[in-house]
């Protein structure tokens, strides 16, 4: 056992969705969740910036003397998972891997969507990592950049937002896919209108996804807290007011405080 918080990362705000699913997955565990919001957004960045951004956050979340990290970043996860998991003893999970390994165990005719940002889809991450576990995958990707403004602005079931997922959709819809991968946090928010639009289309969420592999792994090395009162607690390295309010979206509750700590 072991009472550790588990620490989760992203350039924003988005990573609150993994947030959610830690708390219905794993009620027990405290989490410190840090969100580098003076640096956002990091998908038009450098590869080389990208990896020096996320080296110092995940500093930050040592320093925390955390047991467990979730990079709920998908550009973090696309160019610096597999260097921060070798510079680090703890457990160090991304959002891409879990993802791409449930649409594969789902899918029935290895057709498979993958929706994100323009940053996450130029990746190709998903793509390589379905490939890599399935080489005879078929992969359709289609950026939605409007999806993170609709969310963000709390427009969840307004019938602007039903429009744009259907104008991006509909395309995805005609290329006979059976399983849809919801590559950015912020869709899962709209998870209802998507499956509306997608009808009976498997929908893998990575949030979900990616917080049942941290509990598998935290099961096996014994690594789950006790029983207790959780803490949560969240960090940004700006505008935490604006962190605050868009948290409420993501949480469906208030945070109570949000604390500004110097960029890294």
């Amino acid at each position: 056992m072991d009472n550790r918080p588990i620490g989760v990362f992203d350039s924003g705000v988005g990573g609150l969705s993994v947030v959610k699913e830690v708390v219905r997955q794993l009620p027990q565990e405290d989490i410190i969740y840090f969100g580098d919001t003076a640096h956002l957004p990091y998908g038009p960045k450098t590869s080389q910036t990208i990896k020096r951004l996320v080296r110092d956050n995940v500093r930050f979340l040592l320093k925390k003397k955390v047991k467990a990290i979730i990079l709920a970043c998908h550009t973090a996860s696309a160019f610096t998972l597999e260097e921060i998991r070798e510079d680090n003893p703890i457990p160090i999970i991304g959002v891409i891997g879990p993802g791409a390994e449930e649409a594969l165990r789902v899918t029935k005719n290895r057709r498979i969507g993958v929706i994100g940002t323009y940053g996450t889809i130029r990746s190709g991450a998903y793509a390589k990592e379905l490939k890599r576990l399935e080489p005879e995958a078929s992969v359709i990707e289609k950026p939605c950049p409007l999806f993170v403004p609709l969310v963000e602005e709390g427009w969840i079931e307004r019938e602007v937002t039903h429009l744009v997922v259907r104008e991006y959709l509909e395309p995805l819809k005609e290329e006979g896919i059976d399983t849809l991968i919801l590559g950015c946090t912020h869709y899962p928010l709209l998870k209802e209108e998507i499956a509306r639009v997608m009808g009976g289309t498997y929908l893998v969420d990575s949030a979900r996804a990616t917080v049942a592999q941290m509990k598998r792994i935290l099961e096996g090395k014994d690594l789950l807290a006790r029983e207790g009162v959780p803490r949560h607690s969240f960090f940004v390295s700006d505008a935490p007011e604006k962190f605050a309010r868009l948290g409420r979206i993501f949480l469906g509750k208030e945070i109570e405080k949000v604390e500004k700590v110097n960029a890294c």
